[in-house]
This record gives structure tokens, C-alpha cells and sequence, in this order.
């Protein structure tokens, strides 16, 4: 399977007619083959015409031919073989086993979500029956469930181009619910995006489903993102990327006559808090296992650990000086793009050139283009406080260590703090209290807290969260992994006094798919 440079909608391949992307091999700025020409309004038009034509009967497709077309997903991915590794490492210069662990990752969500889908807890059934001698008030009978949204527009991730892209958790979460998806590919890998829309699209037709369940389009700038959020048949939005980009399609979708819900994970730096016992008794090595962890995939990982904040001393002065010497034996990376990479850049030359900022250490620095040399600096927490600089995401393997008075000092830091996709706290028995103290601000600033690991690494399971305050999502009501991530596109509806053969299978009072129901205030085993 070779990549062709087509728009996918529906079953079609359409060339569109706007100017062309190319890959850019972030390795060796090699200008990459074919070119996938942007689509316009009417492209957009047929796919959310498609999607919004198909969703009222793929919203009640039987649990299993559902929970088969997720299965069919994931082994069409797997079908194509080398050629999605191979593409995949030219559009981003990420290693075979990088590639090859994500493409599990994304066929095991994809087979997660069918799992979940044929339990059929995600339905959330709840049935009051009808009480008609009830004094002083009858009560009529009630039945609730989910149902889904509606069609869903998610954005492709430049980092994941796999796991978070176009069949990423996004989409398969989507479709669980439901939903149909039109995928607004990411530029940087166009081909990757390409490949695995045409397996979706060949599960699409394997599964008889209708053509609009599934549609991908391309375009490097707003145009087609803004009119797919802004078109009135897309009823929510899926998007990881940055802070800029997920705020401009969250105002976009505000400012619909119909507002929709944007679920888009934007900006963490991932504080890490190493408590003095633990920073005394194991500082040199907490030190390299954080420098494991800064340098994994060159920082490209939206829980990368971008913060280090402890109090002062010769405990800490001790980790910073082992994480330097570790930091300056660590080889450069190639960056996924150009752009990232020159971003990056900037972002540590503005620290190495602030006034109240200390370089520690760089790493190594590569003879080919776009390599990142890693990067650790030190400040202290009054400078942090008062310098909104300092609180930028640097994105890659950049971290800074906050130097702080006294135990205080550190709890002021964390107050301060923008919303956080993970905290971690680097903790002995001794520190439990310090922990103790700093909880309750932790659990309002993240959606994941960690003890004695590292943020890089996101278990897809069932109880992960993946989400956080602003500006780590734009609703920290959600995840975008794990399981309960389907619970973004659905919405409760309640029936009251429908006779049984209008009710759906999942409030029949036979209970025919055979769902754990919460019935008149109990739970039906």
C-alpha cells in the first residue's frame, strides 16, 4: 500500500483542489511524495453530508456489529504492514520502535473501545418504573440511556501520528459512542494519516456500514478545521495540539448558533515535586531516571516533565548536578517537524538568555537538521512567580528547576500553577505529611497524580485520566484515553411513558441485551 494523495470521503478518494501539502522528512529536509492538495468548502460540505446522512442509523447499530467494526479497524492497520512503519518514520523521524509500539497502542484502544462497547455499561440504563398508587403523586415510568452526540470533527496530533491521529483515541472513542468522524489530517504526517484512513475506510465497507461514518480531509491552514467546526451537522470536537490552536476552535464553536463541545487538550509542563526525604536518600538517582524521562522521544510527549520544584539545599543541589552530568551524555533527536523544532529553539534560548535563569547542563548536540539538544536550567521560586515567561511550555526535552525557601514556598508554587494533564510526587515514608499537605492543591491543578514514577508513559485502560484544568484540556470534566473517554460523545436521554415497542433494546423491559441496569434505585446483577 502506497500513499496517493487523496482526500478520503466517505468510500471515495477525491483529489482536492486547493494548494498542495508535502511531508517534510524532519531528518534529512527532504521534500516528501506525493503532495495532498487541501480540500475546500465543498469538500467539507460532502463529508458532513455523508456523516450527518449516516448517523441516525449507525447511532443504533447492534453493540456487536459496532464492537466488530472497531476489531476490523484495528487488523485492517495491522494489514498494511511495513509500509505504515516505513512511512511513518519518513514523515517524522521517529525510530521503528517508537512507530511499531504506537501502531499496538492504537489497535489496542481500538479493541479496548470494543470491548467497552459490548458491555454496554456506557449506555448508563436507568429505569424507574411506573408507580401509579404513589400518594400524594404518581409517578410515570422513566427510562434514561445515552445516545450519541452526533458527527465528531477531530484534529490529528502532530505528535502521535498514530495513537492520537486519525484512528487515534479520539476517533475510536467516537465511533464507540456512535458517532461518526471526519478526521481533519495533521500536515506533518499526511501519508501515515492517508494509510490508515484507507483501513478505516476498508472496515467501513467489510462491515456494510454506511459511507459517511468515516471521511478524511486535508488543509495547512484554518480553512477546513473552521468550517468543519463551524458547520451546524458537527456536533463536537476532538483536538490535541497547542494552546493557540485548541483556544481558536473552541471560540470558533462558541460562537455557533448551535455552541458544541470541544474536548481539546492543549498545554502541560508536568510539575514534579521530589520531597526531602526522598530528594536526601535518593537524589543521583531520581536525578538520571528524570533525565530518562525529560529525553524520552526528545520531549515530544504532551506529559513530558517540564518542571522540577523542591526546596533548597544540598540534597537538591545534588540532583541537579547528577541530572546535568546525566543530561550532558544524552544524544540529540530529530524533532518531528521543522516548526517544533525551530519552537523549541526559541523557547530555550529565551531561557538561557533570562537574567534570573542558570543553565545546568545541554546535552549533545546532532549534524543533522532539526536534532534537538536537550536543556536544564535553574531558577528560584520568587523569580518563577513573578515572570509568566518562566510558566511557558517549552515543548521537547527542556526542563526547569525551581528553587524553593521552605516547604511553604513549594506549596506557593503549586498554587500558582496553570492546569496540569499529571503532577508527580517523588516520595519516601518521611514525606507523608509533605504529601499530605500538598494533595488538595494537586487535585485541583491535574487529572493524574503519580507517585515515585515519571508523567511520560499513558496507560490506556480503564482508569486513566488524560485530561486537567486549563490549559491542559478545555474541559476538565473529560480524558481523551482510556475508556471513559467515550462518555464525551454521548448525552443522557430520558423516555417517560413510552409503550415498550417504541422503547430502544437498551430499555426493553425484557432487558434483551442483557445490560446490568440500575432499576428502581438497584443494580440488576
Amino acid at each position: 500500500m502506497t500513499p496517493e494523495g487523496n482526500l478520503l470521503i466517505g468510500q471515495q478518494a477525491v483529489r482536492g483542489p486547493g494548494a498542495a501539502i508535502h511531508a517534510i522528512n524532519p531528518t534529512t529536509g527532504e521534500t516528501l511524495e506525493p503532495g495532498y492538495a487541501a480540500g475546500s468548502q465543498a469538500e467539507v460540505e460532502r463529508a458532513c453530508e455523508l456523516a450527518w446522512t449516516a448517523f441516525d442509523t449507525y447511532r443504533e447499530t447492534p453493540l456487536e456489529t459496532r464492537a466488530a467494526f472497531l476489531e476490523a479497524i484495528a487488523d485492517e492497520i495491522e494489514a498494511i504492514g511495513d509500509a505504515l512503519t516505513e512511512r511513518g518514520m519518513a514523515e517524522t523521524g521517529l525510530p521503528r520502535a517508537r512507530l511499531e509500539g504506537e501502531r499496538g497502542r492504537t489497535c489496542g484502544q481500538l479493541r479496548l473501545f470494543a470491548s467497552v462497547v459490548r458491555a454496554g455499561e456506557w449506555l448508563d440504563v436507568r429505569v424507574d418504573p411506573a408507580l401509579p398508587e404513589r400518594a400524594p403523586m404518581p409517578r410515570p415510568d422513566l427510562r434514561q440511556r445515552h445516545v450519541a452526540l452526533g458527527p465528531v470533527a477531530v484534529f490529528g496530533a502532530s505528535n502521535f501520528p498514530l495513537a492520537f491521529s486519525v484512528a487515534g483515541g479520539d476517533t475510536a472513542s467516537a465511533l464507540a459512542a456512535g458517532c461518526p468522524v471526519i478526521v481533519k489530517a495533521h500536515s506533518a504526517h499526511p501519508g501515515t494519516g492517508e494509510l490508515v484512513g484507507r483501513a478505516v475506510q476498508a472496515a467501513v465497507a467489510k462491515c456494510q456500514l454506511p459511507e459517511g461514518v468515516f471521511s478524511v480531509l486535508y488543509g495547512s491552514g484554518r480553512e477546513v478545521g473552521q468550517a468543519l467546526v463551524r458547520d451546524a451537522r458537527i456536533k463536537a470536537v476532538g483536538f490535541t495540539g497547542s494552546r493557540g490552536g485548541g483556544t481558536a476552535l473552541v471560540h470558533a464553536a462558541q460562537s455557533r448558533r448551535e455552541p458544541i463541545p470541544v474536548y481539546a487538550e492543549m498545554s502541560s509542563i508536568n510539575p514534579v515535586f521530589p520531597l526531602p526525604a526522598a530528594l536526601k536518600a535518593r537524589g543521583e538517582e531520581m536525578a538520571k531516571a528524570f533525565v530518562g524521562s525529560l529525553n524520552m522521544g526528545a520531549g515530544q510527549f504532551c506529559t513530558n516533565p517540564g518542571l522540577i520544584i523542591a526546596e533548597k539545599g544540598p540534597a537538591l543541589d545534588g540532583f541537579i548536578a547528577a541530572a546535568g552530568e546525566a543530561l550532558k551524555e544524552s544524544a540529540s533527536q530529530t524533532m518531528l517537524t521543522p516548526g517544533i523544532h525551530d519552537a523549541y529553539t526559541q523557547g530555550v534560548e529565551k531561557l538561557s538568555r533570562h537574567g534570573q535563569v542558570r543553565e545546568v547542563s545541554r546535552g549533545k548536540s546532532g549534524e543533522t537538521p532539526n536534532q534537538c539538544q536537550s536543556a536544564l536550567f535553574v531558577t528560584s521560586a520568587a523569580d518563577f512567580l513573578k515572570d509568566e515567561v518562566l510558566q511557558e511550555e517549552v515543548f521537547g526535552a527542556s526542563s526547569l528547576v525551581i528553587e524553593c525557601a521552605d516547604a511553604n514556598e513549594v506549596k506557593q508554587i503549586a498554587e500558582h500553577l496553570e492546569g496540569q494533564l499529571t503532577v508527580t510526587l517523588q516520595m519516601d515514608d518521611a514525606d507523608l505529611d509533605a504529601a499530605r499537605t500538598l494533595l488538595p492543591t494537586l487535585e485541583r491543578k491535574a487529572g493524574r497524580i503519580l507517585v515515585n514514577g515519571w508523567p511520560t508513559g499513558v496507560e490506556v485502560c480503564h482508569a486513566m485520566v488524560h485530561g486537567g484544568p486549563y490549559p491542559a484540556t478545555s474541559d476538565s470534566r473529560t480524558t481523551s484515553v482510556g475508556s471513559a473517554a467515550i462518555f464525551r460523545f454521548l448525552r443522557p436521554v430520558c423516555y417517560q411513558n413510552l409503550s415498550d415497542a417504541l422503547l430502544p433494546e437498551a430499555l426493553k423491559e425484557s432487558n434483551p441485551l442483557a445490560l446490568r441496569r440500575l432499576v428502581d434505585a438497584k443494580r440488576e446483577s
